[in-house]
């Protein structure tokens, strides 16, 4: 009965270590985390709306709508040009043509007062790399945004914004092979904060990703 109870002992044991096991999450590599969004999450938020199905039996297919003109020439003029050689005037109406565009805010966080990508944060950017290259999103036109927290100066975190926003498209055309022109980065330094009632929470140290323009969609 001892060595019976002994045994049994032993294996509750086992069962509670691989149940504890199971509930530890891993904080590293593609697996990522529980706190970090993944693929899927980003390709559903980032997804052009569809369009409602219309009833009847010889309906043509419907073009896309034109876009707007001053947004697709403001896209145009900033395609290609370094983060830093935004006016004030282009960050604002960038913010502004992005606002009603499919977006995800993925809290990407950075090491304090610096442009490294904190290790917690890569399972995010591994999961934004791979989302922007899926079908649903390959093609497209992305505005990466840059936030600082509110410690420093305005200048001072107007740098470190672009610097953050410069350091994502990086990653993501050295580890994606993402093109860089389908990629528009823009630093908002402290202006615009995620969390107001703390500027100094690591929360508003983020990047946000907005899809601008579907181009796969357009030229069917």
């Amino acid at each position: 009965m001892r060595l019976a109870a002994k045994g049994l002992t032993a294996i509750l044991s086992i069962i509670t270590i691989g149940a504890t096991l199971s509930l530890t999450p891993a904080f590293a590599g593609d697996d990522g985390n529980s706190k970090n969004v993944t693929e899927d999450e980003i390709v559903r938020a980032l997804a052009p709306p569809k369009k409602p199905l219309t009833r009847g039996l010889s309906i043509a297919p419907q073009a896309d709508p034109a876009p707007n003109a001053a947004e697709t020439k403001l896209m145009q003029s900033v395609r290609g040009r370094a983060t830093r050689s935004l006016s004030s005037t282009e960050r604002e109406e960038i913010a502004s043509a992005a606002k009603d565009k499919p977006n995800i805010d993925l809290e990407i966080t950075f090491d304090y007062n610096s442009a490294n990508i904190s290790a917690k944060s890569l399972p995010s950017v591994q999961a934004l790399g791979r989302a922007l290259t899926s079908p649903d999103l390959k093609g497209s036109t992305f505005v990466v945004a840059g936030h600082t927290d509110a410690a420093g100066s305005d200048s001072y975190n107007q740098d470190l914004s672009e610097r953050r926003a410069d350091s994502i498209k990086r990653y993501l055309i050295e580890k994606y092979s993402i093109a860089a022109a389908d990629l528009v980065t823009v630093g908002y330094g402290k202006s615009k904060l995620k969390d107001p009632s703390q500027p100094m929470a690591e929360v508003n140290r983020r990047v946000q990703v907005v899809n601008m323009e579907n181009k796969t969609t357009a030229s069917k």
